[in-house]
């Protein structure tokens, strides 16, 4: 990925790579050359091939500085998941040990905090002495270059393990479905996008406001960003889009939006065609283990498919990309392809999601599905919070089309099914009756239905059970 960058350094290094959510630009160029001196820093440091280096800070120039410099020196750069907290972070350390760390803020207190995090040799910031050509190590592309976690929100966070060669697939793949252009001014939130976008030489620019915490960013302050960039594109999880897209004024100069890393439900696209009414609007299905799996443009949806989603036949994600396999076992996803990850860092892992079949290493992606006639995705919730016929997304798909409702959660369990919902002057006995026609569902109107912390795109089931225990 280094490589692919400094291909668009010298391509052209005055244009924009990265702008900040207060204005400020930095170009090809400049990003460059700090990366490069953060480079020679963390070699004087004793930073080589092979080492991993813990980065906990905010998605910043900082960050890609950063992640540049350790991929400069064939190091291996770890992520805790955001999501899981102080906890993730611990166990992120304790599964990896890395031997160093770079951080700022409430990083370097915890730092202090805890012993795990105060053994590791806090990386120093670049100085004068190291300007200049930056390290660039040679390594096999199938030598580890990222680590990162799950949410751990199905149980503990697991460690996933990538390779140059594996980064590189995954943003070809990627590409294929953006067609980014060097032109391109992208309003986006995913940091592996902002990779990607840094590989393919367009400008990045990044929202204003907590992005750990989507639901709480303000849309009129990334609407302002929007024109004062003059941001083409949109490439944002679900939360982030919803939150530009309400009550905006018709955004004319946005030609596309991409969102996934959580469920699109039709409702969100309908949104964003009323406020981008020239854009082209794609969900992206996948998982941390395996992206993209599927890929869905509002263009392709026909009436009928609208329909169905709205008579609980599901939530349709589109064809799998022809690069990855895909199988239904007793209504599971399972894939298998070249940019599927092949294990995780802790083997224990392996044991209850990977699989050899017919020659193939098969990933169980826990989402339950159906697959139409005309082999697309629909997808149905996750496997194990299915009860009978009744499937989470399936039943909240509906739900969302019905008039008012914002939030929708399906509990299902022993006995009748309960059904959450939120938003403005809901009827509970219309609800009701809507409800009885999708299966033995008991509605529940609640005030706000609680989301998870990854995207804020999905519900927290477990909150949700404690809630209405």
């Amino acid at each position: 990925m280094v490589e692919l960058f400094l291909k668009q350094v010298e391509a052209q290094p005055g244009a924009a790579a990265i702008i900040m959510p207060k204005g400020r630009v930095v170009t090809y160029a400049e990003l460059a050359a700090r990366s490069a001196a953060r480079s020679r820093a963390y070699q004087r440091a004793g930073i080589g091939p092979g080492d991993v280096v813990l980065i906990a800070r905010g998605v910043s120039v900082e960050l890609y500085e950063t992640l540049l410099a350790v991929f400069r020196l064939g190091a291996v750069a770890m992520f805790p998941e955001p999501a899981a907290g102080l906890k993730g972070l611990r166990v992120a350390v304790e599964a990896v040990r890395p031997k160093a760390v770079v951080t700022t803020g409430i990083g370097l207190i915890l730092r202090l905090l805890f012993p795990e995090l105060r053994r590791l040799k806090l990386l120093p910031e670049p100085g004068g002495n190291d300007a200049g050509d930056g390290v660039l190590a040679h390594l096999a592309g199938d030598a580890p270059a990222l680590i990162t976690f799950t949410s751990g929100s199905t149980g503990r966070p697991k460690g996933i393990v990538r390779s140059s060669d594996f980064l590189v697939l995954q943003h070809s793949l990627l590409e294929k479905l953006r067609q980014t252009k060097a032109s391109d001014v992208d309003l986006i939130s995913l940091p592996v996008f902002i990779l990607s976008n840094l590989a393919a030489g367009a400008t990045s620019v990044i929202p204003e406001g907590k992005l750990t915490r989507p639901a709480k960013l303000d849309g009129a302050a990334l609407r302002r960003q929007i024109a004062a960039h003059r941001v083409n594109r949109i490439v944002a999880p679900p939360a982030v889009v919803a939150r530009i897209v309400e009550g905006a004024e018709p955004m004319l100069g946005i030609e596309a939006v991409f969102t996934g890393g959580g469920p699109v439900f039709p409702n969100l696209i309908h949104a964003a065609a009323r406020a981008a009414p020239n854009a082209a609007i794609h969900a992206v299905y996948g998982s941390t283990e395996a992206e993209p799996i599927a890929h869905l443009d509002m263009k392709d949806v026909s009436a009928a498919d609208w329909d169905a989603m709205a008579k609980g036949s599901g939530l349709l994600a589109g064809a799998p990309i022809t690069e990855i396999d895909v199988e239904l076992r007793d209504h599971e996803v399972f894939v298998a392809g070249e940019h599927v990850n092949r294990g995780y860092l802790n083997p224990d892992d392996d044991k209850s999601t990977k699989s050899m079949t017919g020659g193939k290493l098969w990933h169980r992606t826990g989402d339950a599905a159906r697959i139409d006639a005309k082999g697309r995705l629909w997808l149905l919730g996750r496997r194990e919070a299915a009860a009978g016929d009744l499937f989470p997304f399936a039943i909240e798909t509906a739900a969302l089309s019905w008039p008012g409702v914002r939030q929708a959660a399906l509990l299902a369990g022993a006995g009748r099914a309960k059904l959450a919902l939120s938003g403005d002057g809901l009827d509970k006995a219309t609800l009701q009756v809507r409800a009885d026609g999708l299966g033995q569902i008991d509605v529940v109107v609640l005030a706000e239905v609680p989301m998870d912390k990854r995207h804020n795109s999905k519900a927290d089931y477990a909150q949700l059970k404690k809630l209405l225990a």
